[in-house]
């Protein structure tokens, strides 16, 4: 049976500064089937979609470049902890017109901006009921839609003592551009610049299962030798993981040796936020078994004895784990649709890992082959490997006899 194929895809929006240049991008959850129309059970739900795959289905720098991004929130992601896994110079939190003003919620807006974040009131109209929220936020959205330009100079007028920005949405034709000019707008949305764009990418589903294990060591403060299992027998959350540190605040900082240096780079808080949003964001309704998944994670079992048996290797103390790393990342290409260039590109890997998995090349290169020789029964290639490795046969049989155990014991 053809495994069903899910997608991530995520729209997103321009939204242009007074040069008609791209100051941000608005972000929107959308699903395969939707067509371009929103699909989700819930706005809380579409809210961790989109931070979620920003953050780890794809990796903040590939879907906003340098620009911001601006992300939708209902109250209860807005009031959740989770948000503080989000770059805070590199989103823009948007408050939607269906929030009430209350103490609650001005105390959080206050949290936030002391904690660094920008906050957008969207599809805004003037209330005298939001005078203490105006004193807080940075941007104010106003769609041309529900409220035209020819209508807007008695708010712009209110607006004018506070110091927030105007941002214009919904902008459908030059002559609406230049009368928000004219009225002071800083920022321009809408379909006269650009319809929102759909980034597309094979959705990676490690399942709920395997979250909600995280989420348990987690809170009961597991050591970090058990983490680093539940998220070594997984290839989809190895790479979620990977993509995180890079997106969160590491981007360009380290290269990435190992799964634990990645852990430890990113701190357990974080990685309890990433968990929480992905809980929130889980659909298993379509979940699927796919046996390269198991076949991932018994090359990299593999590879990880092999590295412990290697004597050139024997200098290295990461060199286990980062065989491991080398190995089950070496099938996300088949798993997910996504080029290995791509791959060692987004995931900031150490030289040694990239030139494994792009060129087969250095000890973990040669490890890799050797690996892919044994399971395809090419037994005249791996012993042309053995010999440069100096690795003896007996204990390729036994790395993959360990490999297999571990794995099974996974499950």
């Amino acid at each position: 049976m053809k495994q069903t194929e899910q997608k991530y895809l995520i729209g997103r929006q321009p939204i242009l500064n007074r040069d008609e240049k791209i100051y941000g991008y608005e972000l929107l959850f959308r699903s395969a089937d939707s067509l371009g129309a929103a699909d989700v059970n819930d706005a809380s739900q579409a809210t961790a979609n989109v931070i979620l795959n920003t953050l780890s289905g794809f990796g903040i720098q590939q879907i906003l470049g340098n620009h911001p991004g601006f992300i939708n929130l209902e109250l209860e992601i807005l009031m959740s902890d989770s948000l503080e896994l989000l770059p805070k110079d590199m989103v823009v939190l948007e408050l939607l017109e269906t929030l009430k003003v209350t103490p609650e919620l001005l105390q959080r807006c206050i949290e936030l901006k002391e904690a660094g974040f920008t906050i957008a009131l969207d599809d805004h109209e003037y209330s005298p009921v939001y005078e203490e929220l105006y004193k807080l936020i940075d941007i104010v959205k106003v769609d041309l839609i529900a409220t035209p330009v020819d209508t807007l100079a008695p708010s712009i007028e209110h607006y004018q003592k506070y110091r927030f920005k105007l941002l214009a949405e919904k902008v459908e034709t030059k002559e609406e551009f230049l009368k928000c000019l004219d009225l002071g707008f800083d920022y321009f949305q809408g379909y006269y610049f650009a319809k929102p764009s759909v980034i597309e990418r094979k959705k990676i589903d490690e399942g709920a299962t395997a979250l909600l294990k995280l989420m348990r060591q987690l809170m009961d403060e597991a050591e970090i030798e058990e983490i680093e299992k539940t998220f070594r027998s997984s290839p989809g959350l190895t790479y979620k993981l990977l993509l995180l540190v890079n997106s969160v605040s590491f981007v360009g900082l380290q290269k990435i040796n190992t799964v634990r240096h990645a852990i430890s780079m990113l701190g357990r808080a974080q990685i309890k936020r990433w968990v929480q949003l992905a809980l929130f964001a889980s659909d298993d309704s379509h979940a699927m078994e796919n046996p390269l998944v198991d076949m991932a994670a018994v090359r990299g079992g593999m590879m990880e004895q092999l590295a412990i048996a290697c004597p050139r290797l024997r200098g290295n103390p990461d060199a286990p784990d980062q065989a491991f790393m080398t190995g089950i990342l070496s099938l996300l290409e088949s798993l997910y649709d996504i080029p290995m260039s791509q791959i060692a590109e987004e995931l900031n890997l150490s030289e040694d890992v990239k030139m494994a998995l792009l060129n087969r090349e250095g000890y973990f290169g040669n490890l890799l082959a050797l690996t892919e020789s044994v399971e395809q029964l090419d037994f005249l290639g791996a012993s042309k490997l053995l010999g440069n490795l100096s690795i003896p046969y007996n204990a390729v049989m036994q790395a993959q006899m360990k490999a297999y155990n571990w794995q099974a014991g996974m499950v």
